[in-house]
């Protein structure tokens, strides 16, 4: 051990510790802050490159006009392809009450819409005067960008080189 910590100051590094129970123990020369500098911006570069899903909520009525439900897919459709959860939420007043099949057929029209994007996540469910459904994004789409992403990357690259 001291012709171990001998060597470390002779070489200006730091005599580390890993295998402490080890017969015999086991060390390394190594220089300490430069490490512990490392682990911080690996941590840093990891928690940077991470998307938290968040959940955008899109409210709706049975009376909601078409373009303004259109309007409100798109809407929709952007949070799906930056990968948010969306929840819809169809709020009745009065009578409204008494039509719950045409709500429960205007979310199977939104879903159809949004199916290219998004899987229902939780289905059409009455909760006191509301119903709400939930759709994630389908993982499987956004694998399938990338690739296009990638390859017209790759061709644009390739006709570049033809113009010179």
């Amino acid at each position: 051990m001291a012709e171990a910590l001998a060597m470390a100051r002779e070489a200006g590094l730091d005599l580390v510790e890993v295998a402490p129970t080890s017969d015999p123990p086991v060390c390394r020369l190594m220089d300490f802050g430069k490490w512990k500098y490392d682990q911080k911006k690996k941590a840093h570069k990891a928690k940077v490159k991470q998307h938290q899903v968040i959940l955008k909520e899109i409210r709706l009525r049975p009376k909601t006009d078409a373009h303004d439900r259109q309007f409100k897919l798109k809407k929709a459709r952007q949070f799906l392809a930056d990968g948010d959860k969306v929840q819809f939420t169809m709020l009745f007043r009065g009578r409204e009450m008494m039509h719950l099949d045409l709500a429960v057929e205007k979310f199977n029209s939104i879903v159809e819409e949004l199916c290219d994007l998004g899987k229902v996540e939780m289905a059409p469910k009455k909760l006191g005067r509301r119903m709400t459904m939930v759709m994630a994004p389908d993982q499987s789409h956004k694998r399938e960008d990338k690739k296009e992403k990638d390859s017209t990357a790759t061709s644009e690259g390739d006709t570049q080189g033809t113009h010179a």
